[in-house]
């Protein structure tokens, strides 16, 4: 079919996506794939959509009604057939092809780590809730000089000036306020947590604890992984966030300052036990708990929450890390700072150490990346 070619309004032509419209016959592996699984996770977004005050995404509340309609959003057990079909009567795939050619990707995944409410010789490391003066900041009224993804400031008595950016908070910026919700064992384990964005902490007090993203100080993120493929200490191909983690603990005071070098700085909520689903993971930005194998993180001004997204790769997901290929319906239901671009994604692997170890060895092209847009009829 013809290929359409568009770019976002004032974008600059460097940054002009192909889209190309396709049909469900040209999608490799469509046909096996677990539409079953793709449909659990899209009808937590479709509910969502119907019971949200806000402005739904254009066609998402529609098709939400239609799922509805059909009796699919409260069926305890998704006839596989029947999910398949009806994503192919109210969707139609274009493929999202962004000057590179081809889309990247990367895992994350929930931590599971030991930890303490309360300060101890042990648990020394705090994860802090959201400051009272962090504030959003309107793009329409930008401060002169500023970044312009910078979303978050410090509200004082006079103006609102950048936020502390993490060596300023290790240093001590926030100590005296209280806002330390739990204390970690290791630094690098809350550096993690940090950039997965979630968390289940087993307390040495007893019990679980779920903490979830609720801000960030609004620096850019810096990758890590990055810094040390261009200081030789590993090559892209061999670079994983365990290598990486292993590098940080081993070093030290030198590891100590490379995380400084990311100014970014996560604050966090506790997620109440109530309600959640202990096989899903954390809320995501979208507002529903995430999938693990079928949850999305995308770059929310490119792309709305609750689309179905095509993705086919050759991934380590297999024994050891070997390549498998990679053909999965998946729905974008999350967001992250490194998240950038009309054809990048971070998929949701799970939870815990098994999950991580997958996660962390994503860094690969997505050499499809079709969107599921509703079909013409379905449009409000």
């Amino acid at each position: 079919m013809a290929a359409v070619t568009t770019k976002a309004l004032g974008a600059a032509p460097e940054r002009a996506v192909r889209r190309v419209p396709l049909d469900f016959l040209d999608l490799e592996g469509w046909s096996e794939d677990a539409h079953d699984l793709a449909f659990a996770a899209f009808a937590r977004s479709c509910r969502q959509s119907l019971l949200s005050t806000s402005a739904a995404p254009a066609g998402l509340r529609r098709v939400a009604e239609l799922a509805g309609a059909e009796g699919l959003l409260d069926v305890a057990r998704l006839d596989r057939t029947r999910c398949r079909s009806f994503f192919e009567a109210h969707f139609r795939p274009v493929r999202i092809e962004p000057p590179t050619g081809q889309g990247f990707l990367t895992g994350y995944f929930e931590p599971e780590v030991e930890g303490s409410r309360v300060p101890t010789g042990r648990f020394r490391y705090p994860l802090y809730a959201r400051p009272a003066d962090l504030v959003d900041v309107d793009p329409s009224a930008m401060p002169a000089g500023w970044e312009p993804d910078r979303r978050f400031g410090r509200a004082t008595a006079g103006e609102i000036v950048p936020y502390f950016d993490r060596a300023a908070i290790e240093a001590g910026a926030l100590d005296g306020r209280g806002l330390e919700l739990v204390y970690l064992e290791d630094p690098i384990e809350a550096y993690v947590i940090h950039v997965q964005g979630s968390a289940r902490i087993r307390l040495a007090e007893g019990g679980l604890m779920r903490v979830a993203y609720a801000a960030k100080a609004g620096h850019p993120y810096t990758s890590l992984g990055r810094l040390l493929i261009e200081r030789g200490v590993a090559s892209a191909e061999t670079m994983t966030l365990e290598v990486l983690a292993n590098w940080l603990r081993t070093a030290g005071d030198a590891g100590r300052a490379l995380m400084r070098k990311n100014r970014s700085y996560i604050f966090f909520h506790e997620l109440e036990d109530a309600g959640l689903d202990p096989d899903l993971g954390a809320i995501g930005a979208a507002g529903v708990q995430l999938t693990p194998g079928r949850s999305i993180a995308v770059d929310a001004r490119e792309m709305a929450y609750g689309w179905p997204v095509w993705i086919a790769a050759w991934l380590p997901t297999g024994q050891d890390g070997a390549i498998e290929p990679f053909r999965r319906l998946m729905v974008a239901q999350d967001t992250g700072s490194a998240i950038v671009g009309p054809a990048r994604a971070d998929l949701f692997m799970g939870l815990g150490p098994t999950a991580g170890t997958v996660a962390g060895r994503i860094r690969h092209a997505a050499e499809v990346f079709v969107v599921l847009e509703p079909a013409a009829g379905d449009l409000p």
